[in-house]
């Protein structure tokens, strides 16, 4: 099972139309939420592991007494195990002003305690409850924060059903939260080599599988096949599902392929990709022990696809340290 494809939580879709979801589950003895900062999620060490920093509604003193379902910065996340989980963005989110009726800044509570981890850091060490609650609760967020206006009308949207939807003030159209669909393929050719390349906005010696988005019109295998020839020039034949897990950086569904080349000769494309090269298990192990290549880290796709190839984990690499240039690789599919 992928890290962030552990989705164990019911998500209740059929709560999220109740107008008085929110305030009523802020009241209920099995309330739990989860804590959002800037992209960051409340964690902490428990029981020589990580854990969701869950807190109760009733110990966040910014709680709205009338909390309607399009309350800005609170999310209805779903249920497990006879307990109810919601989310709340505590910083400036900027959802289109606050004079936006039902937009609550933050909570009045102290929180400069708080442990806040990315999900690239923690989602592989998460429970599975925690890293689907996280992975969600994420994606909401970035789709909140980058969606503020009609795409029709330039207005402003407001959230509604709990987070699960903004609608525009002027004429009420409803716009949902929605996911682009990447392909991530693992590249062997005929002498099981596996080809990895290095992105231009990588930092150094970092390098990955090969990735894109779809296209319009196209299938799965096809944009597998197009994204290879076009960063490393290289001819694919067959391609093989493997797996797909959310990667909401900012909201990407990443489908791994293992894919067969046909063709050997590797000309990077110098846009895309600045490096690529062909490794044999030998070769790669050699590789990441000397320093010499960095792979992505441990929450990604991209590792997992790696190490499958490679038969194991590859222990040396440095897989759960963020690269200087986190944000610009974590946003790249290739890094999925």
């Amino acid at each position: 099972m992928l890290p962030l494809a552990r989705s164990v939580v019911d998500p209740s879709a059929h709560r999220r139309s109740d107008p008085a979801l929110l305030s009523r589950a802020a009241r209920e003895p099995a309330t739990w939420v989860v804590l959002l900062r800037d992209g960051r999620i409340a964690t902490v060490v428990e029981g020589g592991g990580v854990a969701l920093d869950l807190r109760r509604p009733a110990d966040l003193a910014g709680w709205p007494e009338d909390t309607a379902a399009d309350s800005g910065l609170w999310l209805f996340l779903g249920e497990h195990a006879g307990e109810t989980f919601l989310a709340l963005l505590v910083t400036d989110l900027d959802l289109g002003g606050a004079e936006l009726e039902g937009v609550h800044e933050r909570p009045t509570e102290d929180l400069s305690d708080v442990t806040w981890s990315t999900l690239r850091e923690v989602g592989h060490l998460l429970g599975d409850r925690d890293a689907d609650l996280a992975t969600t609760a994420v994606a909401l967020a970035e789709w909140h924060r980058r969606n503020q206006r009609c795409p029709r009308c330039g207005s402003p949207t407001r959230p509604a059903l709990a987070g699960w939807v903004r609608r525009c003030s002027v004429d009420d159209v409803e716009e949902h939260p929605r996911t682009d669909a990447a392909v991530i393929m693992a590249v062997t050719d005929a002498q099981d080599r596996l080809l990895l390349g290095h992105g231009a906005q990588w930092a150094a010696r970092r390098f990955s599988t090969l990735a894109g988005f779809v296209e319009p019109g196209e299938s799965l295998e096809t944009a597998v096949r197009r994204e290879v020839a076009e960063e490393v020039g290289v001819t694919v034949g067959d391609v093989t599902y493997v797996a797909s897990q959310p990667w909401p950086f900012p909201a990407s569904l990443m489908v791994a392929f293992r894919a067969r080349a046909t063709t050997s000769d590797l000309v990077a494309d110098g846009i895309e990709v600045t490096d690529a090269r062909w490794f044999t298990r030998a070769d790669l192990h050699r590789a990441v022990r000397d320093g010499e290549v960095l792979l992505p880290m441990r929450t990604s796709v991209a590792l997992a696809l790696i190490e499958q190839w490679y038969g194991g984990p590859l222990d040396e690499a440095p897989a759960d340290q963020a690269p200087p240039a986190e944000e610009a690789e974590a946003s790249d599919p290739a890094m999925g």
